[in-house]
């Protein structure tokens, strides 16, 4: 039968020990690693969360308690009491090699069925068995050092925050709905039938209320949530680093997040990062990497071949110029011989995903060149793209062409980055950070047919700008920032309008009647009439900040209990249907499925 703790108390962790506890009576607990049956001497590897301690049972101990450890096995829960000595064979691997502790007392609190998987480091074991039996995954070393990796990032933040005047203040995870952007999780109200709250996609309205009740400077660790299509890098909850500042500009809010980036990273992965930070605007970022947020470790910049070829007959090139979109390409230097044929058209495959129609490519393999497209264009036109993208002997040239530019910017900047992963260009050696400023206010939405939002609706524009907010609302741009780490984004902010005018603008460029952004926002429209000073923040995101600092591949990797794709948990097998009953108290009825 499992033991009791009773009268035991536990004096030290697993991987605390060293040669200076020598002769120290110690109390350990934790879980078996493996056990080593020698005959006459039993060992057994305990490991808690800081490390594994060797455990020694021998001629002189104890026969029940030498009993005890011989029937131990894998993930069995012990408490053992006993003195730390030297090891007659030391581990110089292991940060606890060079002592054992010679067992007086040994507890088996639980045993253990053979667990699923090994739990040990670096397994291979398929990511839906590890997410199904999350609770061992995360008994692993390497799992742990991730989740208290994540700890520390977040204590290096309140402490950051709070050594610069920040106020911690928590606000609601139930609000109205305000549809605009990703959608709601909806949660419907047993006291008000037929009446929902959703949770919150940020804490965006309440931080700038928090902003006008006169506490200038708040952060917040918050729980958002979004009901949208998940990739690798996200969650349906998630967690932000979110703060709010009053009496600011652009400058001030980037000096803090700036700031907060070079401490976390000195503070937990004793690595320097120099500020300030490069800035780079929205249309550079575009205009050379295909993305607002460039991966700088790396070259193979696009280059715009549209007025090299504004005169070309070649109808997939002429068709896009004409339809006011572009040529451009990337050259992909030295891999021709690496890269085959074959190679090449499934990336022209693997690119569609992006919206292009196609691949153009000339490949200037040693000895023999191939393209699918020089062949129709006037042997001029084909030197000069050639001299555009810096061609020699040795290299691939990629083009895409469409009437819109902006399926040009993502499909190269998608293969300019499966390029250099593929062929291992990135330097990998330091955190690559930068800023991306001056977005677009508006971004055109086909599926809606019309303008929306590129961030939210409560961005400043820029001063310039206000007067083609109904005019020419596409040229607009917005004081806004994102913070870039190695290609990813992982914070973003802006000014906020504080402006009752410019709201009501910016609402009736977005489409909305003075009615509907009444019923929407009426309550930050009406907070808006008692005195708003100017404010602006930021977010960092979380999760996806603790993935790059700790090297991993997946977000999942850094939350304790993630959801997959399908936003399910396979572990508890989330969402599942309620009882009937409940539903019936709520007032919500389930429409049969098609």
């Amino acid at each position: 039968m499992p033991e009791s703790l009773t009268g035991l108390k536990r004096t030290d962790y697993c991987g605390t020990l060293r040669a200076k506890d020598c002769g120290r009576e110690v109390t350990v607990c934790g879980w078996v690693q493996r056990q080593r049956d020698l005959g006459q001497l039993i060992f057994i590897d305990l490991r808690d969360r800081t490390g594994i301690v060797q455990l020694a049972f021998g001629d002189k101990t104890d026969r029940e308690i030498f009993q005890k450890a011989f029937t131990a096995r894998a993930e069995f829960v012990l408490a053992a009491r006993g003195t730390v000595r030297e090891r007659s064979a030391k581990n110089t691997d292991l940060p606890t090699g060079e002592i054992e502790i010679d067992v007086a007392e040994l507890r088996v609190l639980a045993k253990s069925e053979t667990p699923p998987f090994a739990v040990e480091e670096k397994t291979d074991v398929k990511e839906d068995t590890r997410l199904k039996y999350r609770y061992l995954d995360l008994r692993r070393p390497d799992m742990q050092k991730k989740i208290i990796g994540r700890h520390r990032i977040v204590k290096a933040a309140r402490d950051y925050f709070d050594d610069n005047g920040f106020l911690e203040i928590e606000t609601p995870d139930l609000i109205k709905s305000t549809p605009e952007g990703a959608r709601d999780y909806l949660v419907p109200s047993r006291m008000f039938p037929g009446s929902f709250f959703a949770l919150p996609q940020s804490p965006q309205l309440y931080k700038q209320l928090l902003m006008l009740s006169g506490f200038d400077r708040y952060m917040q660790v918050a729980r958002c949530f979004r009901d949208e299509d998940l990739r690798a890098d996200r969650q349906p909850e998630f967690t932000q680093i979110d703060f709010e500042m009053s009496f600011v500009s652009q400058d001030d809010v980037m000096g803090i997040a700036e700031g907060f980036i070079k401490d976390v990273y000195k503070k937990v992965l004793d690595v320097e990062i120099p500020t300030p930070l490069r800035r780079m605007t929205w249309h550079e970022a575009m205009n050379r990497f295909g993305s607002d947020k460039p991966d700088l470790r790396f070259g193979m910049e696009l280059h715009d071949l549209s007025e090299e070829l504004k005169n070309t007959q070649f109808r997939v090139f002429s068709g896009a110029l004409a339809s006011g979109g572009s040529v451009r390409g990337i050259n992909l230097k030295g891999q021709a011989d690496a890269l085959s044929r074959k190679e090449i058209d499934k990336l022209g495959e693997w690119i569609k995903a992006y919206g292009a129609k196609g691949l153009a490519w000339t490949r200037l393999a040693s000895g023999k060149e191939t393209s699918s497209y020089e062949k129709f264009l006037a042997p001029e036109e084909a030197a000069e793209i050639r001299r555009a993208l810096g061609a020699e002997t040795g290299d691939v040239l990629f083009l895409v062409a469409d009437g819109k530019d902006k399926v040009v910017f993502e499909s190269l900047g998608a293969l300019r980055k499966e390029l250099a992963s593929r062929f291992d260009l990135i330097d990998k050696t330091k955190p690559c950070l930068l800023w991306v400023t001056d977005f677009p206010l508006f971004e055109y939405s086909e599926e809606e047919g019309r303008f929306v939002a590129m961030h939210h609706p409560f961005t400043m524009p820029r001063e310039e700008d206000l007067d083609k907010l109904e005019s020419d609302p596409g040229s607009v741009l917005a004081i806004a920032y994102d913070m870039v780490l190695n290609g990813n984004e992982v914070g973003g902010g802006s000014v906020r309008i504080n402006r009752p005018e410019i709201q009501r603008r910016m609402f009736q460029a977005l489409g909305f009647t003075p009615e509907q952004a009444q019923e929407r926002f009426g309550f930050l429209i009406d907070a808006f009439r008692y005195g708003a000073p100017p404010h602006a923040g930021m977010a960092f995101g979380l999760d996806r900040l603790v993935m790059l600092m700790l090297g991993c591949d997946s977000i999942r990797d850094v939350i304790a209990f993630p959801k997959v794709a399908s936003s399910a948990e396979l572990m508890s097998n989330a969402p599942t249907e309620v009882d009937p009953k409940q539903l019936e108290e709520l007032g919500v009825s389930i429409l049969p499925k098609k």
